[in-house]
């Protein structure tokens, strides 16, 4: 009988942690008498034949590296249904029977697009904005509240020797889990996400003005991506209340960095259960968190998942930022 032979890859954005994720498939899978591919680029790996067997030594000293060493890319082509049979002929041709796909949902989507093909696979969630409605938690989402947690400090340190408003933009688009939890951890004043509807005047200006009035002087707004607006807010408070008022934008500062430890630690059980679910012939399925706990769930069920947004957290936030 012959080795049964797996592959993995990374795939859209970056985030700490994915090199944890990569080490416990290569190692998992040569653990269990498998031959493990490394696909480099995402997707586009498939298509072009960019991948390289991998061995123990191969995974050495990644896992408190941040960003991946199988680089990633977001691939328009493999969306074509005529790509998805091209790269599973690929991995027939090599022999490869499965694929460990770590990315967010448009990377998901492509690995049910390529189970349906042929080549099981099983989708790992990792991405610094947790936006993932199926898993409670998401590879590098800890590392970048972390980074943005003590950016946020260094800029409040300056605010209160100024006696200044900072409006500081973290990252996340359609998901204000960075904003939320990081307002919350540096006492930030006000805390806009895109999952909450907001009044500046009721939200932001009211709230400056109530803390005005207990004696502080200084003030922080935590903004999520997906809100925007920042430079503009920043105007708005300084005409409106003549606080002098500064924007910043993190950036992509967010997603580098070595991994925190927790991150290490999710990726490399989120890994594992990967490589065991593969070992067993089954595919189409997404390594999730539930309960604190790691399992899977069907990729067609979590695909489907709505996210739900902390509303109570939100609360806590509004109700000891005073």
């Amino acid at each position: 009988m012959s080795e049964k032979c797996i592959a993995v890859l990374t795939s859209g954005g970056d985030a700490p942690g994915m090199n944890a994720a990569v080490r416990a498939v290569v190692r998992s899978g040569i653990n269990r008498g498998m031959r493990v591919f490394g696909v480099y680029r995402g997707y586009n790996g498939l298509l072009n034949g960019d991948i390289k067997e991998m061995n123990l030594r191969s995974v050495s000293d990644i896992i408190g590296n941040g960003g991946t060493m199988l680089y990633t890319a977001r691939s328009e082509e493999f969306k074509k249904k005529e790509a998805q049979e091209r790269a599973a002929d690929f991995c027939r041709s090599k022999g490869i029977e499965g694929v460990v796909v770590i990315g967010g949902d448009g990377s998901f989507r492509g690995a049910r697009a390529l189970t349906n093909a042929g080549i099981n696979c099983i989708g790992v969630p990792g991405t610094i904005d947790n936006d993932i409605a199926c898993s409670e938690y998401t590879v590098g989402f800890d590392t970048a509240m972390n980074t943005a947690l003590e950016m946020v400090d260094r800029i409040r340190d300056t605010a209160q020797s100024h006696d200044r408003c900072s409006i500081v933009e973290v990252m996340g688009r359609r998901c204000g889990d960075i904003a939320l939890q990081t307002g919350i951890a540096t006492g930030a004043t006000a805390i806009l996400v895109p999952e909450v509807d907001f009044n500046i005047e009721r939200d932001v200006i009211a709230r400056i003005i109530n803390t005005q009035k207990t004696g502080k002087k200084h003030f922080v707004i935590v903004v999520a991506e997906g809100v925007g607006g920042v430079a503009d807010l920043a105007k708005y408070i300084e005409h409106r209340l003549g606080i002098e008022a500064r924007a910043t934008i993190l950036g992509h500062v967010q997603r580098g960095g070595s991994p925190t430890l927790r991150d290490r630690v999710v990726a490399s059980q989120m890994g594992y259960e990967a490589v065991s679910l593969l070992d067993k012939g089954i595919g189409n399925r997404v390594v999730v968190m539930r309960g604190g706990k790691i399992t899977n769930l069907d990729i067609n069920e979590a695909l489907e998942m709505e996210r739900v947004f902390d509303t109570k957290l939100y609360k806590v936030a509004m109700s000891i930022s005073i």
